[in-house]
């Protein structure tokens, strides 16, 4: 399947995880986007669960030459978060990627600004905090948000995708304490095959989606898996 847009994607998961709620699954729920990708996907969910939208800010931080193929990623205030098997597949280290580290981290910065302003970031300690997404590659991305949140002590942590590689989001079931991805196909080389439209959102679509006025009522779900995991307590 694919979805028309990025929106559609949202309400399909905003039906989730609102059944998730009435259940008493998801009390006290605050939601993350991670921009700009994740914001029209969060937006119906907050909207759906009666929750607060915020985004966090997390940087991919891509192999020389081949930008958009992640080796790890940076969440603010964070160390960057490295896939050590795979920079040693591709002969990189640590410190060869220090530039692109440093580019990255001045673009989390300056987009926390925008993002932002001089609102502090919401108190995440003892809440349901959903990490939303407009999907699940390769996960560097969403790892090094879920393990950022993690630290500021959340009652649950829950990551919601729309489409994911399969593997990925098994690995990050050991991440967050329940992983929402309805379609996990196998044939899975990219997040914007899955779009009919898959177009660059800009920092003003973020800060309209930032907006209450900007929330559209969810529609129903069709169909839905979601992965368990107990919480994890001991992160490295």
């Amino acid at each position: 399947m694919r979805y028309r847009d990025r929106a559609e994607a949202g309400r399909e998961l905003a039906g989730l995880l609102g059944e998730l709620q009435g259940r008493g699954e998801l009390p006290d729920p605050v939601v993350l986007a991670l921009p700009r990708g994740g914001i029209p996907v969060a937006a119906p969910v907050a909207h759906a669960l009666g929750a607060p939208l915020d985004v966090l800010v997390v940087r991919k931080i891509g192999a020389p030459h081949h930008e958009e193929f992640a080796v790890g990623a940076l969440a603010p205030g964070d160390p960057p978060l490295f896939d050590t098997g795979t920079l040693g597949d591709l002969g990189l280290t640590e410190e060869r990627l220090a530039r692109v580290v440093e580019r990255e981290r001045r673009e989390l910065a300056r987009r926390e600004r925008r993002y932002r302003g001089d609102r502090p970031a919401p108190d995440l300690a003892g809440r349901t905090v959903i990490v939303v997404d407009d999907g699940l590659a390769t996960g560097a991305t969403a790892r090094a948000a879920l393990r950022h949140v993690r630290r500021r002590a959340p009652a649950r942590l829950v990551l919601a995708v729309p489409v994911g590689a399969p593997d990925s989001c098994d690995r990050l079931a050991d991440e967050a304490d329940l992983v929402v991805c309805p379609h996990r196909p196998a044939a899975f080389s990219s997040v914007g095959q899955w779009y009919d439209d898959f177009g660059q959102l800009t920092d003003a679509d973020v800060l309209d989606a930032l907006r209450p006025a900007a929330h559209d009522g969810p529609d129903a779900p069709r169909a839905h898996q979601w992965y368990r995991k107990g919480t994890r307590s001991n992160l490295r």
